[in-house]
């Protein structure tokens, strides 16, 4: 009698066990409701107790994500080939079309983002891809955002990760770049010393029209010389202009005083 009492209330608890179902859903992810393999509704974060048979949950991670589509093998429109990886930050916004518009998802978004690289990267150059990778970005979300709409996905950001050129290539770009900076190295040089002979020049014109800023100009000289420790030589130096009246005197009327 015991016996059969037991085996009763056991069978009891397992009938309760398949009858009441027990569901916890994690901040930032969302569940999907099926009863027999129908979908029912969308349950949010938290604890959820439903009653009767058949009940499933499918768990869909609602956070933000980032995938690296790896490297692959790419032309240009100049027929350049190269490896082009692409950094691609998606969040699921629609779990239930992400779940029932496509048998996979994510191999659907992974797969538009390689076409999308293909058909972008094979409309431009070398040059412009590797100087214009922003706008290639932009062309490149353009691209995949819709298609990834379609499976209830959001597209946050599209970009390249890596260009990978050919050792020849990346030689030929070496030497592009080195010749280009060394002309802009000549070029600021020339640019330097035509400077300063436009200086010197002015200086030249403003020291003939005023003599006496010759000797100004030559005290300021001597006092630095004497401040720095150097020894200094006195004496009547060419083209010292000396002054009389407080203006410049003419060298060739000094000269005949002076005889």
């Amino acid at each position: 009698m015991n016996t059969l009492f037991l085996n009763s209330r056991l069978g009891a608890r397992a009938e309760e066990k398949r009858f009441r179902h027990k569901f916890v859903i994690e901040e930032a992810h969302v569940g999907l409701l099926y009863r027999h393999g129908v979908y029912v509704r969308q349950i949010n974060a938290g604890r959820h107790v439903l009653w009767g048979f058949g009940w499933s949950v499918n768990v869909t991670d609602l956070r933000k994500t980032f995938v690296v589509v790896p490297g692959q093998e790419v032309l240009t429109s100049d027929s350049v080939g190269l490896k082009l990886s692409l950094l691609l930050t998606y969040q699921v916004a629609d779990p239930v079309k992400a779940a029932h518009g496509s048998q996979n998802w994510y191999g659907d978004l992974y797969n538009a983002a390689q076409l999308a690289a293909r058909s972008v990267v094979g409309g431009v150059t070398v040059e412009a891809l590797l100087t214009q990778r922003l706008d290639l970005g932009t062309q490149l979300l353009a691209q995949v955002g819709p298609e990834a709409a379609k499976i209830g996905v959001s597209v946050l950001a599209l970009e390249m990760k890596d260009a990978m050129l050919p050792n020849d290539l990346k030689r030929a770009f070496g030497e592009v770049l080195k010749a280009k900076q060394e002309g802009q190295a000549a070029l600021e040089r020339a640019r330097g010393e035509s400077a300063a002979l436009r200086n010197l020049a002015n200086a030249a014109r403003v020291l003939e029209g005023n003599p006496a800023l010759m000797n100004l100009r030559l005290m300021q000289s001597i006092s630095a010389a004497q401040s720095a420790g150097n020894t200094l030589v006195l004496g009547v130096l060419g083209g010292f202009v000396p002054l009389k009246n407080g203006k410049a005197g003419s060298p060739e009327k000094l000269e005949d005083g002076a005889s």
